[in-house]
């Protein structure tokens, strides 16, 4: 039978892997976002104002969270943008 702290500690050790295979990935994902935010805003969409100003801090506040290492969350704000866009 696996003793409770062995089985704690290769949950945590999987998880740890798990999340360090990921933020590479997310890594490379934001500049790809931020290049079709910018394609698509080059092609001057049907946006209202507030929709464009939103897109734009979106962008901004993506590119940000890139630049300081924090992967997840701008893919998260990136896929914001790109959806007001109607983009994937």
């Amino acid at each position: 039978m696996i003793k409770p702290t062995l089985l704690a500690a290769s949950l945590t050790l999987a998880l740890m892997s798990a999340a360090l295979l990921a933020s590479p990935a997310a890594a490379y994902q934001c500049p790809a976002d931020m290049a079709k935010i910018d394609a698509a805003l080059a092609e001057a969409p049907q946006l209202s104002d507030e929709d464009m100003a939103k897109v734009k801090e979106l962008r901004a506040e993506g590119e940000k969270l890139h630049d300081e290492g924090n992967h997840a969350d701008s893919v998260k704000v990136l896929a914001e943008a790109m959806a007001l866009l109607g983009i994937q």
